[in-house]
């Protein structure tokens, strides 16, 4: 997943913004005007049947099954000199909520205390960390599965930002343009990937903690050591011939910059149907996901960028978000340095500037309390008289498109000479 082309490689398109189109138009699904239409929307209905997995008895994940199995066979990685061990680092975690049976998936990293104990590290903001809570309050144990390698769509979907109580198998089975299989684990009802190479099946118990990290995070920087549940290892179940599938964080870019780079493009249409005035959005390597948000609008009435900050705030996993700039639709907000200079001229640190507190991320070491802080809004749109701005508004310095044409023919005549 290490590059926009192996990201595009990974999901069968050639470019992120594909899926982007595709996903709006399943969701602005057009009426027939006739038979030749209907017979063309087929394919998209066809596309909808894929989103549900189906479950199947026997699967690749089953070929060798160790009871007595340990992960020490198994070359997990110490990633950085000062991390508090070996980590498994791109695991799909499996768990359902114990009242409702939801199903939650996610990517939680696993320091390996033995052959039979690792840590979970489920931040109280992840879909597990919740069932957790609630199997605590059941007093109940809480079974987990963990694959480790799948078909491509699975890992990239553990790691993406779906709405809480929407199955990350949907979007699996969207990408993957056909149902994926599930087969159930050999020691709990958990149901994992088919295609699995390795399957660690287990438990966490209510009201254990033990002491993990230090670890190198994709923040760039060590992430503190704290107590998290830990997970017992009941079952080892595999290929015969499997892969380990590993990843390394640190300062950006790394892979999991491109892994964010797929959710930025593929959940765009979908936060368009809350937002429709959003043109783009952008979330650069250097704000490690949620510390730096690039908006762009179509600005239709005063106030509107703060609007947009706000919704952020409130709407799923952007309410992480520390730092949202909002510019004009007429921004390239994929430019980094484009964005900057428009902040520069557009932007007074007075008047355009929007300071509040709500949650942050586990992994914010600058906030002043864990997972609570500070957020900082940016107003780079040009303003308007309705705005309170009395001036009048500068325009951009650009050439005419003759100007550019008659250029192209100078150049084009002194290269021939």
């Amino acid at each position: 997943y290490g590059s926009t082309e192996r990201m595009c490689l990974a999901l069968g398109v050639k470019a992120l913004d594909d899926l982007a189109r595709e996903i709006d138009e399943l969701m602005t699904p057009q009426m027939p005007e006739g038979i030749m239409d209907a017979l063309r929307m087929l394919p998209m209905v066809g596309r909808l049947r894929d989103l549900m997995p189906k479950t199947v008895k026997d699967a690749p994940c089953h070929e060798i099954v160790q009871r007595d199995g340990t992960l020490d066979a198994l070359p997990i990685l110490t990633c950085w000199p000062e991390d508090g061990g070996r980590y498994i680092t791109f695991p799909i975690v499996f768990t359902k909520d114990p009242e409702t049976g939801m199903r939650n998936i996610g990517a939680y990293r696993m320091q390996v205390f033995d052959g039979r104990t690792t840590g979970m590290h489920w931040q109280r903001h992840k879909g597990a960390a919740q069932h957790y809570r609630v199997a605590e309050r059941m007093k109940k144990r809480l079974d987990v599965a963990v694959a480790l390698g799948a078909e491509p769509v699975l890992p990239y979907c553990a790691t993406a930002p779906m709405p809480e109580g929407l199955d990350e198998l949907l979007l699996a089975g969207f990408l993957a343009r056909r149902r994926i299989e599930m087969v159930k684990c050999v020691t709990s009802d958990l149901e994992v990937p088919a295609s699995s190479h390795i399957v660690l099946e287990g438990y966490v118990e209510p009201g254990e903690r033990r002491r993990e990290g230090p670890f190198g995070d994709h923040t760039g920087l060590y992430s503190q050591p704290d107590d998290f549940p830990v997970f017992h290892l009941t079952c080892v179940t595999r290929r015969k011939r499997p892969t380990y599938l590993t990843t390394v964080v640190g300062v950006p870019p790394m892979e999991d910059y491109y892994l964010g780079l797929a959710s930025e493009r593929i959940f765009l249409p979908l936060i368009r149907k809350t937002l429709p005035e959003i043109v783009d959005m952008h979330f650069p390597a250097e704000g490690i996901f949620h510390n730096l948000v690039l908006v762009s609008i179509d600005k239709r009435y005063p106030g509107h960028a703060r609007k947009i900050m706000n919704a952020f705030w409130g709407l799923g996993q952007l309410m992480f978000s520390k730092t949202i700039v909002v510019v004009d639709k007429d921004v390239d907000v994929q430019d980094l340095s484009q964005v900057a200079w428009i902040v520069g001229t557009h932007m007074d640190p007075l008047r355009d500037i929007q300071m509040t507190k709500g949650p942050v991320d586990d992994l914010d070491d600058a906030a002043e309390l864990p997972a609570y802080g500070g957020k900082m809004g940016i107003d780079a749109t040009r303003k308007w008289a309705s705005e309170g701005y009395t001036r009048a508004w500068p325009a951009r310095v650009a050439t005419t498109e003759a100007a550019g044409r008659r250029a192209t023919e100078i150049w084009s005549r002194i290269r021939t000479r």
